[in-house]
């Protein structure tokens, strides 16, 4: 498609000049600011994008404060957040977008051709310079498409951000809840190795029947299996960790607190979440940014479809023995076979696909919001449960055996019997916490990020938007 040199001469000069003042440059951060002050204002975390040395040192200085003391889940996502090589090659994405938005608003390149023509001795010269002239004419909208995939790309980013760093704290409560387990797991096998040599001690002088001792031989190896299986989903379970954070070499050596944090006082009053999440979550923000730059790109295939090529060209040629030749040429393309109506219809139907999609999104955000909202009311409650019920009278049960242990009313195996109890009911607790403030990282996610109330005033106020 190409446009006459005079036209360039006479009225393009102005119109080229004005599009050139409005050729967008690349950011200094690449588009990564909003996505930060996302990070910032829903997580509490700064996330950064590793673009040169002083940025490497910055995130293995802050890495190494971090990991100096047990790492709790806010210090987790922190170093998720900075160290993690997927989520460093995401961000990569918003320099390929912002390349391809820089590149949108670019004027097309002229172009020259040239021919040498010899015939005996006369020679033929044909010269001609060209413009794009479909492009030149295209090149608004095709900007308004570019800044659109753009500022789709920094929410798509952000959103990603936001899933990588409760992915880090999931994985951060299942690695301290199983360290956790362990360490129990450790107190019941050396205790019921304590019952088994005691019951041997018994059985030997005849204290005790065969049967009771078999009983504590079992429990005592049946502990020792559970503290293998223990220790085995404990070092899984900080290798899946490790890996969330994107850690190796000397960082391995990590220290994790001894417990779980206490259950919340009370459960957090959230209205309306199923709005909230729609109006938050990124992802849902993505779509509708998509479905925005697919209809400014099907604005622009419908206008384009009936004649896409239309070349003008100013021609300059010379032959010995005659004058030199000037003018013009145009191509245009005859819409005899194509008419254009296979790519409209194209599309059409991708514009058709978006927005199905975004709309099957919208309804399982909301259907997640109350799965994950009504686990996570379970998962307080069964955990609320066995902390003031469960475990408490398995204790008040002990203590009492235990007076009628020292009264002589009941045999010690009728105590440790009463211990195993315990034992599976302490257990029940810890499996409980853990699953609790998983169902409360999964309730974030679905909800964005963030709980309401820790939200801000708007929602939506700290989402990356487009340029």
């Amino acid at each position: 498609m190409f446009l006459n040199l005079a036209f360039l001469r006479c009225g393009a000069v102005p119109l080229a000049a004005l599009l050139l003042a409005g050729c967008a440059g690349f950011s200094a951060d690449g588009g990564f600011g909003p996505v930060a002050d996302a990070t910032r204002g829903r997580l509490g975390q700064p996330a950064l994008w590793v673009r040169s040395d002083a940025d490497r040192t910055a995130v293995r200085e802050r890495t190494r404060e971090l990991l100096a003391q047990p790492l709790d889940a806010a210090s987790a996502v922190q170093v998720a957040l900075l160290n993690h090589r997927g989520l460093q090659a995401q961000y990569a994405d918003l320099g390929i977008a912002e390349a391809d938005y820089v590149q949108a608003t670019r004027l097309p390149n002229p172009g020259f051709s040239f021919s040498r023509k010899t015939s005996g001795d006369e020679l033929k010269i044909e010269r001609a310079v060209t413009v794009g002239f479909m492009n030149l004419l295209a090149l608004p909208f095709a900007a308004r498409i570019e800044q659109g995939r753009f500022a789709q790309t920094r929410l798509s980013v952000a959103d990603a951000t936001l899933r990588r760093a409760e992915a880090a704290r999931r994985a951060w409560v299942r690695a301290v809840a199983a360290e956790q387990a362990a360490r129990y797991a450790e107190q019941v096998r050396r205790a019921a190795e304590t019952g088994a040599l005691f019951a041997r001690d018994l059985a030997r002088t005849g204290n005790v029947s065969v049967l009771d001792h078999a009983r504590e031989q079992a429990f005592y190896a049946d502990a020792a299996a559970q503290l293998a299986r223990a220790r085995e989903r404990a070092l899984t379970a900080r290798e899946q960790l490790t890996r969330e954070l994107g850690l190796w070499g000397d960082d391995l050596a990590f220290r994790l607190p001894e417990r779980l944090p206490d259950l919340p006082p009370s459960r957090p009053s959230l209205q309306d979440l199923e709005g909230y999440a729609i109006s938050n979550r990124l992802d849902l923000q993505a779509g509708r940014a998509q479905l925005d730059s697919l209809s400014r790109s099907l604005g622009l295939t419908r206008a384009t479809g009936f004649i896409s090529v239309l070349d003008a060209s100013y021609l300059f040629n010379s032959e010995t023995g005659r004058p030199r030749e000037t003018g013009y040429g145009i191509d245009i393309e005859v819409p005899l076979f194509d008419w254009g109506g296979a790519r409209v219809a194209r599309a059409e139907y991708v514009y058709m696909q978006a927005a199905s999609r975004l709309a099957e999104q919208a309804i399982n955000a909301r259907s997640l919001v109350r799965e994950t909202y009504a686990g996570y009311q379970a998962r307080y409650d069964i955990a609320q449960h066995y902390r003031d019920e469960v475990v408490p009278l398995r204790k008040r049960i002990g203590d009492e055996n235990l007076l009628r242990y020292n009264g002589m009313l009941v045999s010690v195996f009728e105590l440790l019997a009463d211990a195993r109890e315990q034992i599976n009911a302490v257990n029940a607790y810890l499996d409980a916490q853990r699953d609790f403030w998983l169902a409360e990282s999964e309730l974030r996610s679905a909800l964005g990020g963030r709980l309401p109330d820790t939200a801000t005033a708007s929602a939506a106020s700290d989402a990356p938007q487009g340029q």
